[in-house]
Formats: C-alpha cells, structure tokens, sequence
C-alpha cells in the first residue's frame, strides 16, 4: 500500500518492535553484540557498523524521500565529511554561491589540504552550472533554498545537465525536509540533511542523515560510514524518530507562520530586502512552487540602515538569538559574523551577506507575539540622530 508522506511519518521504516509488539522503535543501547559461532551473527556486529535502533531511522528517512538508502551520522558536517570522502585528489566540486558557511570550511580548509577543489556558481543560473563541468568535475553540490539568501535552484534542471556530464548531483534539503521537498524524485544522486534541524525539531539532538537510491553508490557510502565512524548513537536515533513523527504539523504551523511575517516584513518600512521564496514577488518564487510542496520557515531580511542591528539583537524579547534553526522556538542569527564568519568577507558581501543581513527561523509559537516581539525590537533599534 502506498501511504501519504504523513504516515510515512510515523509508519515508515521500522514500525515498531516486532519481538515485543512496543510501537516504538527501541532504544538499543549497546556496543557490540553476541555471536553465535566463528562468523555466525544474528545481522549485528558492532554498533559502529550497525545498530538496530540506527538502522530503523535510516530506513524512515530513505523512505521519506522515496530513495532506497539511508545513512545517519553523529552531524550533519559528519555526513558532509562522508559524501566528501567519495572524492580524490585532482577531483573537483561545483559549489552553490551561497552555501552553509560550515560546507564552505570543509570545502576550503580541509578537503582542499587533500587536492579536492571547488568552484563556487550561482547554481539558480542553469548555464553558468553548465560552464562550471570541466573534466576535473565529480560532482556539483546544490542547497536549495541555500543557505542563507534562501536562493532557489531549479533540481531537476541542473540534475539532468549534471547526468549529461557524467556527474553526481549533491543536494543539501535541510531547510525543506522530504515533506516538503524529494530532491531524488527530481534527480538528485545524494540527498543531505543536518536532522539537527526540521526532523528533529525539537533543539535537543545532533544529527546528519543522507539517502541514495544507486545501491554501489549506497555500498561506498557504507563503507565510509563505517571506516570513517561518524555514527549517530542509538539514542540520539531514537530522539529522530521520535522528532519526525511529528515533521508535518509542525512544518505546516512553521510555514503557515513564516507567510505572514514575510508579507509583514515586505510592508513594513523596517526593512530594504527580504528573501523568502513564498512571496510571489521572490525570484524564486515559481521554480519553488514547481518542485516543493511549500517555501518552508526560513526568511533572511536586510534591515535598514537606520537601524542598529547590534541592539535589535539585544532587544528582542521572545525570539531568541542562537545559532541552529528548525526547532519549535523561533532563533535569529547574524551570518556574516556567526553561520558564515569562515565565507571570506569579500565573497560574503558578492553574494549579499552583508552586516545587516538577519536570518530568521520561524518557529510555530503565536504569529501575532513573533510579529510584535520583531516591531519593538526594530523600533528599539533605531539610530538616535547625532
């Protein structure tokens, strides 16, 4: 039977406890397991390698978004440092131009060391993409909305080019989650997620999650899960579980809340530029609607100069400033000098992380008290006349 994405949620991968009949998953908290004779095991062998409690959130997330492999890791910059690991030296990478700060220092400051390279594109412009796959080119690497100008990528597009090529399409679906958005259905090779976001949702775990649907692909990726050893542990598995269980309805309040601030924040006065790719005035705007079931909560604004956005920090009262975002609270946070301080200050300001750039990460308490936490801390913020 082919269920709705909202029972896949709860009912996907491993539904339950078959030996005891608890509905949910158990927590198996346990390092290594009893063999039953020289190279006699019962599927387990050491929980590095495999753990049952693991393996069921795998396969949730494998089922969620409709791939055929799943893999969790300690972080999301685990699973990153893992897919990386796919690549030698001479190999190089075509990178989104506005990426998680994060991606771009293990990019720069540590698979470089390797002779693993990277050119970084607008990957929204399809021929520049193009341009990009000289023969040294493995793989282009694409967030959608990126991180954290929120710029929409068309998937499928630069899947089919990368395919022409001969190359693997990496997507990093963190802000939009399998219930808003399926880059394998699009064409992706490689999904990522940092499940410390949306799927966990609850600010209280650590995660990373990848899918593929090529099983050798899946068979090297094991490989390196297990030979690398970034692994997700057996209860931080069961906080994912437990966490996506509930992704949908609080991925519907999340958006429902972030449309009404962003069209707020659009009419305010307080701000020059909001980038969100639920308002129809949004660049993004269609190829979004074409290849995702919503535009998701995160909106980044730029706030007038005539604000000071060091006290607007200060000032807020409800939301708070933090770095992370998915969780059920709303957090706010200062890119160019916390998510994406390791950017260059020159590539930053290119692609427009300037100083008074304010990501938001809407979070699903009353939209009215958000919007009037945002106002008197904007209106606190205002530059006293010298």
């Amino acid at each position: 039977m082919g269920l709705k994405i909202d029972s896949v949620l709860i009912h996907g991968g491993t539904d339950g406890d078959l030996t005891t009949g608890a509905v949910n998953v158990p927590v198996y908290q346990t390092s290594t397991y009893k063999q039953d004779g020289l190279g006699k095991n019962r599927g387990w062998e050491y929980s590095r390698t495999g753990n049952p409690t693991r393996d069921a959130l795998e396969k949730l997330i494998a089922d969620l978004e409709k791939g055929s492999y799943g893999l969790a890791f300690a972080s999301g910059l685990a699973a990153i440092n893992t897919v990386l690991s796919l690549f030698k030296t001479g190999d190089r990478l075509v990178v989104s131009d506005n990426i998680y700060g994060g991606t771009f220092r293990i990019l720069d400051n540590v698979f470089k060391n390797f002779g693993i390279t990277y050119t970084i594109v607008d990957t929204s412009d399809a021929d520049a993409v193009e341009k990009a796959l000289g023969d040294d080119v493995k793989a282009v690497y694409v967030e959608s909305p990126a991180n954290p100008l929120l710029t929409v990528t068309d998937i499928e597009k630069i899947a089919k080019i990368s395919h022409d090529h001969g190359k693997l399409l990496i997507v990093d679906n963190t802000f939009m989650t399998p219930y808003l958005q399926q880059p394998i259905v699009l064409g992706a090779d490689i999904v990522i997620h940092s499940g410390t976001k949306y799927l966990g949702g609850h600010s209280d775990t650590v995660s990373g999650l990848a899918v593929v649907n090529d099983k050798a692909l899946a068979d090297r990726l094991y490989y390196l899960q297990n030979a690398i050893g970034g692994v997700l542990a057996p209860w931080d598995s069961f906080l994912m579980i437990r966490g996506i269980k509930t992704l949908g309805v609080r991925m519907d309040r999340h958006e429902k809340n972030a449309n009404r601030i962003a069209e707020w924040l659009s009419g305010s006065g307080y701000v020059t530029k909001v980038y969100y790719p639920g308002l129809v005035s949004d660049p993004g705007y269609e190829i979004q609607k074409k290849q995702a079931r919503g535009a998701g909560a995160m909106i980044s604004f730029v706030l007038d100069e005539k604000y000071d956005y060091k006290v607007f920090f200060e000032s807020l009262k409800l939301i708070t400033l933090a770095e992370s975002l998915g969780g059920v609270e709303s957090l706010v946070c200062h890119p160019a000098s916390m998510t994406h301080a390791a950017i260059p200050a020159d590539i930053r300001k290119k692609v427009g992380i300037v100083d008074e750039l304010i990501r938001f990460s809407v979070g699903i308490e009353d939209v009215e008290d958000l919007i009037a936490d945002l106002e008197q801390a904007i209106k606190a913020s205002e530059k006293k006349e010298a």
